[in-house]
């Protein structure tokens, strides 16, 4: 029998036991005032330019929703997020109204009658830039509207509500005409349907030796009452509205729409639609769904395709379903459909000569379709020209190759290899064919007025960082000639081509100390007119210093990171300071590529919720970006030695620090978020580089995700020791730095749901380690909320405050 004092040592004990293990009960935080003036300052108004280039409209965008708003009733049913009240997406962001700006003078005009507290998306200029058409959210609906430029008036359509839980735009423009078809809620719906009290029975899986391996999914259906709220939400009424009268008519019947697409002439519609029975395993665009053509008045023409569920694709990045897939009205003609289908079964691991055949069908889409070319990697899409020109693009992860071959629409047969590349080699990227808009409205590669040059528009990566550039391509030759290219201190990227005969071309240019604003540049003789106006929104960072650093990991490969550092500061005249490393490792299949520079050290500092870069207000040395490069060349894959090569960047990073005298090595903290948040992790458990981490949205058990995850294609059963080792949850004794982990409840980006970090925390606390787990209301993969991000920038804060210590003194005057 137990004495009195024995039971009281145990009570005692279990009282500290529930003292020490109890939930922090913390109400929203707010962080020092110098980085919550930066986190709440005022965004630059989003730019969109009329189709005929003569008029800038300017958006103003929404700040961070309240945490109030972000409460809101949520639906997550078959991969979507949908708002109850107004069948709308329940995480959409707004703009709070327009301006217009001139081209030709500068000359700003404001809009009339748009609706008291407007909650604007989805916006959208008819092909010949006389109206803009845009969405309007209220509580219980969505409204369609319609702005007049030349009045810059705007009024509300039609009385019909937009159904807008797909994702996508919820309408689209006839080119030719001033009509819009639009999703519309169904009239006469009802109530929305209503969970039953008790179950109607068990909910049963069934597989019979199909092989079915998919990918790690959230907010998927789980029984019948969610497929009949997915149908409920999802099911539409397309309309036919006039953008000028505001008459209106229905199309076809009633449906979920997947997508729908007018041709080029206005005379046909492309829709998608998904059928039943719908999938528990694979989110809404891998259900079973039907392609149609339908005339304008919305009756059927042709059924093009009837495709299954997508749940058994073959395992692999370049795997596909088989079938009719990747339909495309071709531009530059009335109504012709494009799309591929596989020679290989859709499955990567076959040895075949071609990966897919090109097919096309022309109006009024009778008899049989027309086969064009074949590709030998898998089909990406089509660049349409004119009638003698298209440039169809193939690539295969595996080995990161891409070609762009060009060939005549009329016979298929001519074709001319443009490109045989690397995604990979940044250096030796041609850039992108630059196109305008065609008779249909629609987007066609731009040619010179004899039809043998095309405009190349490209990033220009280099040793010294990325200086984009404007290059002409000679179809005969293949050759390409330099028209211009950025220059120190200046960060400048082509936009458009205003005029081909002057040259003229619609820039953006920003240095490090002056934010990106609008130019129309001259390429003849430099001539420069700014056309936009845009304050600096962070005047409290003028005179931090950002330098790309250049280093070498221990076997040799160049690394680069970008370094911001606190004004006033001199390494040499005031010693180490913090430092927060935050990167994001990247997959390479070689060794040459990885090696290469990314990112400009002329760009402007832009913050957002998520940046490192608030610390540089608090006196802390920011290394934003370092090279995290993973190789694995020839049959070696990047993952087979993935810990070695993270702990080798990290080392080469802290090792340049210190040579600089930036770093005193033991006041550096890790930190990243999603598969960065992966890497802090294992650079906590496998090295003792850092005092610290942290660690964002991370997974890290990848036990978790076996059937692949990030760029890993095998699965657990194929490789077990490779997942084990990669996985921090696996090697949780080993980490004696402190670790902060932050995670939205509401995660639902594949692999990283928010039971990665709350086990890997019980793990971490379970052998000891210091850990501190918080899980943000409401928050999905990235965080929204005023109150998440100004309570996540005051966790971060105090974290490093307490591990690192004071940044640089004068960073708080």
């Amino acid at each position: 029998m137990k004495t009195i004092s024995a039971i009281l040592l145990a009570s005692l004990m279990a009282i500290l036991s529930n003292m020490l293990f109890a939930q922090d009960q913390l109400g929203y935080q707010m962080p020092p005032q110098a980085i919550a003036d930066l986190a709440d300052a005022a965004p630059t108004p989003a730019v969109s330019l009329s189709p005929d280039d003569q008029w800038m409209l300017l958006m103003q965008r929404s700040s961070m929703p309240s945490i109030a708003e972000l409460s809101q009733p949520e639906l997550r049913i078959g991969g979507l997020r949908i708002n109850p009240r107004n069948n709308g997406q329940s995480r959409t962001s707004y703009y709070l109204g327009f301006t217009f700006r001139s081209m030709e003078d500068q000359k700003e005009f404001g809009v009339e009658g748009l609706p008291s507290e407007p909650l604007i998306s989805n916006v959208s200029w008819s092909a010949d830039g006389k109206y803009i058409a845009f969405t309007h959210s209220k509580q219980e609906y969505i409204e369609l509207w319609v702005l007049d430029v030349e009045s810059r008036k705007a009024r509300k359509l039609t009385d019909a509500y937009i159904n807008a839980a797909m994702r996508g735009r919820p309408y689209s423009w006839i080119s030719t005409s001033y009509d819009i078809i639009m999703a519309a809620i169904p009239e006469g719906r009802g109530d929305a349907p209503q969970k039953p009290a008790t179950p109607l029975g068990p909910v049963i899986s069934s597989n019979e030796g199909k092989v079915a391996a998919v990918r790690t999914y959230q907010d998927l259906l789980k029984n019948a009452f969610d497929e009949s709220l997915f149908s409920y939400f999802t099911e539409s009424q397309l309309h036919l509205v006039n953008a000028q009268s505001g008459t209106s008519k229905k199309l076809g019947d009633e449906g979920t729409f997947m997508g729908f697409s007018p041709s080029p002439d206005g005379q046909y519609i492309m829709v998608n639609q998904i059928k039943k029975p719908f999938s528990y395993l694979v989110p809404y665009y891998r259900f079973p769904r039907s392609v149609e053509i339908w005339d304008k008045a919305g009756n059927l023409v042709r059924e093009m395709a009837d495709l299954p569920s997508g749940e058994d694709i073959p395992k692999g990045f370049m795997s596909v379903q088989t079938g009719r897939r990747s339909f495309s009205w071709r531009a530059d003609k009335a109504a012709s459909l494009y799309w591929a289908e596989a020679l290989d079964g859709g499955d990567p691991k076959k040895k075949v000569e071609f990966r897919d055949q090109v097919y096309h069908m022309d109006a009024p889409f009778k008899g049989d379709p027309v086969a064009d070319m074949k590709t030998g990697l898998r089909y990406s899409g089509i660049q349409w020209g004119d009638s003698d020109l298209a440039i169809v693009n193939e690539y295969w992860w595996n080995t990161r190759r891409r070609i762009s071959t060009a060939f005549s629409p009329e016979n298929p047969s001519e074709t001319k290899v443009l490109f045989d590349r690397s995604t990979e080699d940044r250096y030796n990227d041609p850039g992108n064919f630059e196109t305008v808009r065609n008779e249909y409205g629609r987007y066609v590669i731009l040619q010179d007025k004899k039809k043998k040059k095309l405009f190349l528009f490209g990033s220009g990566a280099s040793p010294e960082g990325n200086k984009p550039f404007v290059d002409t391509y000679d179809l005969e030759s293949g050759e390409t000639e330099r028209l211009w290219r950025s220059d120190n201190p200046y960060y400048e990227y082509p936009i458009a081509i205003r005029d081909v005969k002057k040259m003229t071309v619609l820039t953006s240019r920003e240095s490090k100390e002056t934010p990106a604003n609008f130019y129309i540049r001259n390429l003849k003789n430099g001539e420069l007119e700014q056309v936009s106006e845009f304050g600096n929104p962070y005047p409290s960072l003028s005179g931090i210093r950002k330098e790309l650093i250049k280093y070498e990991r221990n076997d040799g490969l160049p690394l680069t990171g970008t370094l911001y550092t606190p004004p006033g500061y001199d390494p040499q005249k005031d010693g180490p300071i913090p430092v927060l490393l935050w990167a994001y490792p990247r997959e390479f299949k070689s060794a040459s590529a990885a090696g290469q520079v990314s990112g400009s050290p002329n760009r402007f500092v832009r913050l957002y919720g998520g940046s490192p870069l608030f610390w540089v207000a608090r006196g802390y040395a920011i290394l934003d970006g370092p090279s995290m490069p993973v190789i694995g060349e020839g049959d070696e894959e990047p993952n087979d030695s993935f810990v070695k090569q993270l702990v080798a960047n990290a080392a080469a990073a802290i090792a340049k620090l210190e040579e600089m005298g930036v770093a005193d090595g033991k006041r550096v903290a890790v930190g990243g978020h999603s598969y960065g948040a992966f890497m802090t992790a294992n650079l906590l458990a496998h090295s003792d580089l850092f005092a610290c981490g942290i660690a964002r949205s991370g997974a890290y058990n990848r036990t978790l995700t076996p059937f692949g995850f990030q760029s890993e294609e095998r699965t657990f059963w194929e490789s077990p020791d490779i997942y084990f080792a990669m996985s921090p949850f696996m090697h949780a004794d080993k980490v004696k730095e402190p670790i902060l982990l932050i995670h939205g409840e509401a995660d639902n980006n594949s692999g990283t749901y928010p039971l990665q970090s709350q086990r890997y925390y019980n793990a971490l606390k379970g052998h000891g380690a210091t850990a501190r787990l918080v899980m943000l209301p409401h928050e999905s993969h990235g965080y929204r909320a005023r109150e998440s991000v100004m309570h996540m920038l005051w966790e971060m804060d105090s974290f490093m405050q307490k591990y690192l210590g004071k940044g640089f003194k004068q960073a708080s005057r």
